[in-house]
């Protein structure tokens, strides 16, 4: 039985048939991966066959986009027309009068002219502050709420369910991890994440581009990449999963990261997995003042430590991890000279005690352009699913106690880098080796291999920028942790 055939027996309806390369029909309908996977999961027939027409009149009935809200504001409105769709929403709750909103992102609807009433929130609230904090997909219903008195019109919600269309069991999704040796599942996550896993000239450029999956897993891990242009940075952490987001330039306020003191709102950081600032280089912090700068940096500095922000008299906590992603050439990241390689970096990040809380570096040289090899065609698990049991992994501490158990520590290491190398390490576990109970299911020149050994690469790399940038780092090197027993 090869691989494809074990898939399908072991996960049988979590798998569908993903045919990327050719992309010319999902690209039109602009879909991400959770959506596109749930509706291939809806529509496939045994073999993996679909009828585009009936996708393509599903997707425009049910995933409306930014411009079709004047043709759904004419139904709720004029035509007093429920509209059912499947979109992300974002609810509010305001402190002052107890009223609660919610905006649509994707439809660019603000939460100014919408409203939950009480009788409704009562009913799915749970659902939606258990999903993903307050910023959640789901199939939503809405209703026009008619002028009243001195009360303006507004748009209602009425119904909501979660977007969790399938049965999210992680002990069954550990158990299934048994079936297949280390190098079969490698080749499955790439799969479940839209990668060819044969269009890899080798493993380490399979591992280098499952690297990127590691906030995925890892509650809190703070990750830098550089890597050349056309490496799929966007792709991966902006369309496979819907616990992430992704900003790709632009302007990056505290107000927005962590808490807006003005609409008394919690920033990005609360209602996501990872935060990715992709293209990083052309961000900018505020207004770019030094006064902005010096009020970013220190929020970072303190939520990248403890995973705690304060904004005047508003103290928070979330677990989100942090990636800085930006490109640079092949050639500079091939060399073997005591180069900055952060100088492209914002200003923000010139400064060594904010470089040393990120965990670890993903070396982009080692992760192939993108290529239609690369593209996966054939039987793989779902896109929605995989990252929804990823979901559930980052906050099961068994993972931590089991690395923690395996780790030889030197008394006199670094904390911060006794750290990071933990939480990298840890994060690898999940991923290759999810059917670990207890220490002693773990094969330990296995985990040595493909989680310490990478965790070490990964910080050793940050601890050598950080000696290049600052003469207080230089003659420091990374503490020798060892796997026991070894």
């Amino acid at each position: 039985m090869n691989t494809e055939q074990k898939l399908r027996t072991c996960f049988n309806g979590m798998v569908i048939h993903k045919n990327l390369k050719n992309t010319g029909f999902f690209s039109s309908l602009s879909l991400p991966s959770f959506t596109r996977d749930w509706i291939l999961q809806r529509f496939e027939d045994s073999e993996g066959n679909f009828d585009p027409a009936k996708v393509t009149e599903f997707t425009n009935r049910v995933i409306p986009k930014r411009k079709d809200w004047t043709a759904i504001k004419s139904r709720l409105i004029k035509d007093f027309e429920p509209v059912r769709m499947l979109t992300k929403i974002s609810v509010s709750i305001d402190v002052r009068t107890g009223k609660v909103s919610f905006s649509l992102p994707e439809l660019g609807v603000s939460d100014k002219e919408t409203i939950i009433e009480d009788r409704d929130w009562n009913r799915f609230k749970n659902e939606i502050i258990n999903a993903n904090g307050c910023e959640v997909w789901g199939m939503i219903e809405l209703l026009y709420k008619e002028p009243e008195g001195k009360h303006l019109g507004q748009i209602r919600l009425s119904e909501f369910q979660n977007f969790c269309p399938y049965e999210i069991n992680p002990e069954y999704y550990k158990d299934a991890r048994s079936q297949f040796t280390t190098s079969e599942w490698i080749d499955i996550l790439l799969g479940a994440v839209d990668y060819n896993a044969s269009g890899y000239p080798d493993e380490e450029s399979k591992l280098s581009m499952l690297s990127r999956l590691l906030p995925f897993a890892e509650e809190r891990l703070n990750l830098v990449e550089l890597a050349p242009k056309g490496t799929g940075k966007s792709y991966l952490f902006g369309k496979v999963s819907r616990y992430g987001w992704l900003s790709s330039g632009g302007t990056m306020s505290r107000a927005k990261m962590f808490y807006d003191i003005n609409r008394r709102a919690e920033g990005i950081v609360s209602g996501y997995d990872f935060i990715t600032l992709d293209e990083v280089q052309t961000i900018s912090f505020g207004s770019g003042s030094q006064k902005d700068i010096d009020e970013m940096r220190a929020a970072l500095k303190g939520y990248l430590e403890q995973g705690t922000f304060t904004v005047g008299n508003y103290a928070g906590k979330a677990t989100a991890g942090l990636i800085l992603s930006g490109n640079i050439s092949h050639e500079l990241l091939e060399s073997e000279g005591a180069l900055d390689m952060f100088s492209e970096l914002p200003t923000i990040f010139h400064e060594s005690a904010l470089i040393d809380r990120l965990h670890g570096f993903i070396n982009g040289k080692n992760i192939p352009r993108m290529k239609e090899e690369l593209k996966c065609c054939g039987w793989a698990l779902n896109s929605e699913y995989f990252c929804s049991i990823l979901h559930e992994l980052r906050s099961d501490p068994s993972y931590m106690a089991i690395t923690e158990e395996l780790l030889d520590i030197p008394s006199d290491a670094d904390t911060r880098d006794s750290t990071a190398v933990k939480r990298i390490a840890c994060a690898y576990l999940k991923l290759l080796f999810p059917n670990a109970r207890n220490a002693e299911d773990v094969n330990r020149r296995e985990f040595n291999r493909y989680c310490l050994k990478r965790a070490m690469r990964m910080r050793g790399f940050i601890k050598n920028q950080l000696a290049i940038i600052d003469s207080e780092y230089r003659g420091k090197i990374m503490p020798l942790i060892r796997t026991k027993g070894l």
